[in-house]
């Protein structure tokens, strides 16, 4: 993290953030003229591309390069994901790594530079998109992190083996006020573009996160957004954690109508049919507009296999799951369940390429730590780009 945003943050924007966090809208929020000074610093720490290069030595150049990306749940789990990053046999090969909510100085995360470090102890090259300058230590089980955030940064980041060239981030609108609810944070998602020069090849990584409180036409807005933010050249490798989870999940009423609606189609129907594919109903304009721009997602990805797995018996998960839907709903959700141990299978996570052959999509779930701690909510996702 450089010196000066740390100073921005910790110096200049923080100390308003008790005063920020008795606002419950960003129009509320805009009305404060402690918020109207200090706008311009909170843009620049959001707008910040933060940049690093731990390659010991060039690497050599290969007839096929592998893309992962995963979403690494704030990087709670960091030395654990550390561990496999380093030796798994088919993560530790990636040579461009699609990272998904990675946190700086944040409690719930140990106050680490999760991508940073990652890049470090493997001898990467990274850039990082701040998302978000959260106000608070975030939401369910994470308010009962110890200690208190030290910057509280979060957002995307794209690591590589070979150089990062022309960074720039897209920001995306919001599916909700980031204001209105518990957890309260300043910002909108950013999907990272960068062009990945490998010695015999040239390539555009595209990091994209969509909005999880969101209605599908939103998500498939914001991939709008990025596919249109792209040039047509050079070939393009988007990834990442698109939350394609059916729901219209942008207020909880929407999600509880949307799960009656489920419910009635039939739980296995729907388990098989939609949420072990989204793309054949329910976020079908979010694919549509990836091939009506060029992209194809059919061969890049394990189509109809899960990448999430919702868990109603999971503390955790119904801790945050509890932040925006009534408790009385968790009842239904494990009746619903009840033929599946109350685990609920869904893809969230996906690439999409355009110009490029790709070979091998995989899928490396129930990644754990030596000690048996899932390391994520996600599975790690990947694909290989082969140069012909």
């Amino acid at each position: 993290m450089p010196e000066d945003i740390g100073k921005l943050i910790s110096e200049r924007i923080a100390p308003h953030f008790p005063e920020f966090l008795k606002c419950n809208s960003t129009a509320a929020l805009e009305s404060l003229s402690s918020y109207r000074e200090r706008e311009r610093d909170i843009r620049t720490v959001l707008e910040s591309l933060l940049r690093g290069d731990f390659r010991p030595c060039p690497a050599p150049a290969r007839s096929r390069y592998r893309f992962v990306a995963w979403n690494l749940e704030r990087g709670i789990e960091l030395d654990g994901q550390l561990q496999v990053l380093k030796s798994h046999p088919y993560l530790s090969a990636a040579d461009v790594y699609l990272l998904t909510e990675a946190d700086i100085g944040m409690a719930r995360s140990g106050n680490r530079a999760v991508a940073q470090e990652i890049a470090r102890e493997l001898g990467l090259c990274y850039s990082f998109a701040p998302c978000y300058l959260n106000l608070s230590k975030g939401a369910g089980w994470e308010r009962m992190a110890v200690g208190e955030n030290e910057l509280g940064l979060h957002g995307n980041a794209i690591l590589s083996r070979y150089p990062i060239r022309a960074v720039r981030a897209i920001h995306l609108r919001n599916g909700i006020d980031k204001m209105a609810g518990r957890e309260k944070r300043l910002g909108r998602q950013a999907a990272l573009a960068a062009e990945i020069e490998f010695p015999n090849y040239r390539a555009m990584a595209v990091c994209v996160h969509l909005d999880a409180n969101s209605s599908q036409a939103h998500r498939s807005g914001q991939i709008r957004d990025v596919v249109r933010n792209l040039s047509t050249h050079p070939p393009v490798v988007l990834g990442g954690d698109w939350n394609t989870s059916t729901y219209n999940s942008s207020h909880a009423n929407y999600a509880i109508f949307g799960f009656w609606l489920r419910v009635m189609m039939g739980v296995e129907n729907v388990i098989s049919n939609h949420y072990l594919h989204p793309e054949r109903r329910f976020e079908r304009g979010l694919f549509n507009l990836l091939e009506a721009h060029g992209f194809e997602y059919r061969q890049s990805n394990r189509l109809g296999e899960p990448t999430v797995y919702y868990d109603v018996n999971d503390h955790k998960a119904r801790l945050n799951l509890g932040e925006w839907v009534p408790g009385w709903c968790f009842a239904f959700i494990r009746w619903a369940l009840r033929r599946h141990g109350g685990r609920c299978p869904l893809k969230l996570d996906w690439f999409a390429t355009r110009g490029v052959r790709v070979d091998s999509p995989v899928i490396v779930e129930s990644l754990r730590s030596r000690d048996g701690r899932l390391l994520s909510d996600h599975a790690a996702i990947g694909v290989d780009v082969v140069v012909d």
